[in-house]
């Protein structure tokens, strides 16, 4: 277990310095002056020299990597912005919590509702329940996010007024200069953001959970506690959702962990300043520390979550730990 867990720690340092490298050689590598950009238009050739002197752009490219590595690694610092001036981890920071609000908000529904559909379904294949999830789960994988989103927000926010369109409410309450905040406004200009983030996810999990249970019924271990008398109650808690769950857990850690890399489409359809749109906004304003920094951050959290998976999966299946 202990070779285990150092073999994956080691192999997440490997994809975080391949990471950092090629999102560092992509970004600042282009055909732009990345001085020019930090200086701003107005600048004259000596201001624009002081500032790649000061920002180590006038280094090799391997110094100037690794003085990125350094900043990031001893000082958690991602650089700061061309535009603002900003520290790019305060715009980072101040998006995040939308971003983990809308996804794992949108995880927690798509759960909801893909556990017990494909339970049931397993359980009745071929029924009218299950021909209907079937159906459900051909549209929710066909229809486009973005479709999804405006129809919802014509339907639930324009016609029947039942919900926010658009916006972001602070769940600790609302700041100075914003319209609302607290709990109550919070949940409600999510709700439809998670509904929407969740029906594709819901429909895939739904397939994969009632496939594993339906695999899970069929082996020996299951029909020989049958066999045995034990109640179907336990039966299916102890033996058949136990292993049926196992690849579910591994693929939602992995989701969770690509999804707050990309919401992008649902964050710009329902207007939440997230880490999709502050992406988008440094791409049209070309600035570049928090296009990296967004980047990084994302890919960060996607090893992150893929190590956690891992070992959760082998503290849940004691045949990792024997392997």
């Amino acid at each position: 277990m202990v070779r285990y867990v150092i073999r994956r720690l080691l192999w997440a340092v490997v994809l975080f310095i391949a990471v950092t490298v090629v999102t560092y050689i992509i970004f600042f590598m282009i055909p732009l002056d990345p001085a020019r950009l930090a200086a701003g238009k107005s600048a004259t050739p000596q201001e624009v020299k002081a500032v790649a002197h000061r920002l180590y752009l006038d280094r090799p490219i391997y110094q100037q990597y690794l003085h990125f590595l350094s900043q990031l690694v001893f000082h958690g610092s991602l650089g700061y912005s061309f535009n603002d001036r900003q520290s790019v981890n305060s715009s980072i920071f101040a998006a995040a919590p939308v971003t983990a609000s809308l996804v794992l908000g949108g995880a927690v529904v798509w759960m909801l509702i893909a556990v017990p559909i494909g339970i049931l379904s397993a359980l009745k294949p071929r029924s009218v329940l299950d021909r209907s999830a079937m159906v459900g789960v051909l549209c929710g994988i066909s229809a486009h996010p973005v479709w999804i989103g405006l129809m919802a927000s014509y339907i639930f926010g324009y016609k029947l007024n039942l919900l926010p369109i658009q916006g972001y409410c602070n769940l600790r309450g609302g700041a100075e200069g914003q319209p609302c905040g607290g709990p109550v406004d919070w949940f409600t200009h999510m709700l439809m953001p998670w509904i929407v983030f969740a029906v594709l996810y819901a429909a895939i999990y739904v397939r994969m959970i009632r496939a594993n249970v339906m695999e899970t019924l069929n082996e020996d271990y299951v029909r020989t506690a049958r066999a045995k008398g034990a109640p179907e109650s336990i039966v299916m808690r102890r033996h058949v959702l136990r292993n049926a769950m196992l690849p579910v857990v591994t693929m939602l850690g992995m989701d969770i962990a690509i999804a707050l890399g990309g919401a992008v489409l649902i964050e710009e359809v329902f207007g939440l300043p997230g880490l999709g749109d502050l992406a988008i906004q440094s791409v049209y304003q070309f600035d570049l520390p928090k296009i990296v920094g967004v980047t990084v951050f994302a890919s960060v959290l996607v090893i992150g979550f893929n190590l956690l998976v891992d070992l959760l999966y082998a503290w849940i299946d004691p045949r990792i730990r024997l392997a």
